[in-house]
């Protein structure tokens, strides 16, 4: 595999595809080519320079998918800084403790968000910027208004700098060590504890190599970015890649309902699709199960001539509504449900299910679509290792799945104690997932160390199972299953718009839930089995990846 450095890789892929359109805000007519991309980088770095920042200095943005946000990142990169995306939907408390433990010393932020903030509870910050426009919305009385001033006159500066016009000799990048630390990505998991993940430029660029290597991304070809770029999930594959090798980006900075994808979907017809599970599972629930589940098709699905042709039908009206001329769906971010990736296996739908997490920037393991095991969740990379802890056989008894090699995060920004608990001497990071793994490579999750629960004759039990099973039963929006005394007790939030197409009243749900309890129970194993079914009113708190925060809910 190629390891050319990653910030020659943009130097490179910026020159070749100079006139190529690099990023689209959708819903407008704004497109920026990778020229204009590459002069806004230059920019930004005339004003680092001013500004006195350094190498190694921490940048923090905290906004929305945007033409800026992508900016101010590949500027701090490829200046040789820090950069430390906030996601927009944290709070303002946890924010401004993101920005001062990283010690940032330049903002870049939505004016929205700012208005809430308290520009003196960010003491190490120098100048606050906005991504909405051209603007310093707040600037440290030390430096006596220079970035403001600075600003005013960047054109000059620019034309000053490049008298010639900015040109593609003029894309010049450091070389810069890949051990250098090159973002520190702020975790929001379901265990409630964020912590500081020190990412390498090494780390970035493994993420990126594999992806250019295995074609996820190419020249002209065109992707719809609607994860948060702040995760490393869609930072990695909805932006890194891309840019490195001359896709056209189109940023979904709305919220992504179902309804927005589909119209996006349609107008950008992306080469190839991101996702978190929850976008397929809602289209199986609201748009398929619905069709299946009709008495006219559950009897051609008996007819093996007319069953063909049925899951023919229903696998090219899926794919035409996600734009019709994709290679594959990478699903990640969380586990897909079992009967969902079931299904869409049975009607050769081309999907995949990778592995990672933050610690590794995200990724760590992906097989493409035609080479997918149902249930795996991909290959462990090449420039990865992989093994089960505690596990006499690593193929057939579950342990927790440690990892190794390129991809591996420096660590915890100031918190050698989290890091040395998660990394052991020889280099294995404990990702704490409980799992198999085949003799050729291949990660099978059961579920999260810290979730599992002992059963009463010593049985683990794994949450994440019986919630897929039962996320699939009438009238379950989502659930979770906790441990209350020596009994096991789902937690359920109705599926209340299945509720109004059946006319279903919130005083049938008990009995109802106690019909679906005795047939979860019917299909899981003895030691698994169900207690009770309690209902919440609200749906559950999530991170921004859409995983439900459990810790809120195990007390």
């Amino acid at each position: 595999m190629n390891k050319e450095n990653l910030l020659q890789i943009y130097a490179s892929g910026f020159r070749k595809n100079w006139e190529l359109p690099a990023l689209t805000e959708f819903g407008s007519d704004q497109t920026m080519t990778y020229a204009d991309m590459a002069r806004r980088i230059a920019a930004l770095h005339l004003l680092y320079e001013e500004a006195g920042i350094k190498r190694g200095d921490k940048i923090a943005v905290m906004g929305k998918n945007s033409f800026a946000w992508v900016v101010v990142y590949m500027a701090t990169l490829t200046y040789g800084a820090v950069i430390v995306p906030v996601l927009h939907d944290f709070n303002v408390q946890d924010a401004q403790h993101i920005i001062n433990h990283s010690e940032s010393v330049m903002l870049f932020i939505n004016e929205s968000i700012f208005d809430s903030m308290e520009f003196e509870k960010i003491p190490a910050v120098k100048a606050v910027l906005s991504l909405d426009r051209r603007a310093v919305l707040a600037e440290h009385p030390v430096t006596n208004h220079a970035v403001e001033k600075f600003l005013a006159r960047l054109p000059q500066k620019m034309r000053r700098r490049y008298p010639h016009g900015f040109t593609t000799a003029d894309v010049d990048y450091p070389e810069i060590d890949e051990s250098t630390l090159a973002e520190i990505n702020y975790t929001s998991g379901t265990t409630g504890f964020s912590k500081g993940v020190m990412l390498t430029l090494g780390n970035l660029g493994g993420n990126v190599r594999f992806g250019v290597a295995s074609r996820l991304h190419y020249r002209g070809s065109r992707a719809l970015s609607f994860l948060p770029l702040a995760h490393a999930y869609g930072c990695a594959f909805d932006m890194l890649t891309p840019l490195a090798v001359g896709t056209h980006i189109t940023i979904l900075g709305k919220l992504p309902t179902p309804k927005l994808l589909l119209k996006a979907f349609a107008e950008v017809r992306p080469n190839l699709i991101i996702c978190v599970p929850l976008i397929l599972e809602k289209i199986y629930r609201n748009k398929l199960r619905p069709i299946i589940e009709k008495p006219s098709v559950r009897r051609a699905l008996k007819l093996p001539g007319l069953k063909t042709l049925v899951y023919r039908k229903i696998r090219n009206s899926l794919v035409e509504a996600l734009g019709g001329e994709f290679e594959e769906v990478i699903v990640g971010g969380a586990p897909l449900n079992h009967e969902v990736e079931a299904f869409l296996h049975k009607i050769k739908f081309p999907f995949t299910v990778g592995y990672g997490m933050t610690e590794c920037g995200p990724l760590i393991s992906y097989t493409p679509w035609r080479n997918f095991i149902v249930s795996s969740s991909g290959r462990t990379l090449p420039s990865m290792e992989s093994k089960i802890a505690g596990s006499r056989n690593q193929e057939t008894e579950p342990g927790e799945i440690c990892v190794r090699g390129e991809n591996v995060m420096k660590g915890y920004y100031k918190n050698p104690e989290a890091t040395e608990a998660v990394i052991d001497a020889e280099g294995w990071l404990h990702t704490g997932d409980m799992g198999t793994i085949s003799d050729r490579g291949i990660i099978f999750i059961r579920g999260r160390y810290k979730t599992m629960i002992l059963g009463a004759s010593g049985q683990n039990i794994y949450p994440e199972e019986i919630e897929a099973k039962l996320n699939n039963m009438p009238y379950v929006s989502e659930s979770l299953i906790v441990e209350r005394g020596k009994h096991l007790v789902a937690l359920v939030y109705p599926d209340y718009e299945a509720m109004d197409r059946d006319k279903v009243h919130n005083e049938q749900l008990p009995a109802l839930m106690e019909q679906v309890r005795t047939d979860l129970n019917r299909i899981v194993a003895p030691y698994e089995r169900i207690d009770r079914i309690q209902l919440i009113a609200n749906e559950f708190e999530k991170t921004p990846k859409r995983s439900i925060k459990r810790y809120l809910y195990n007390a």
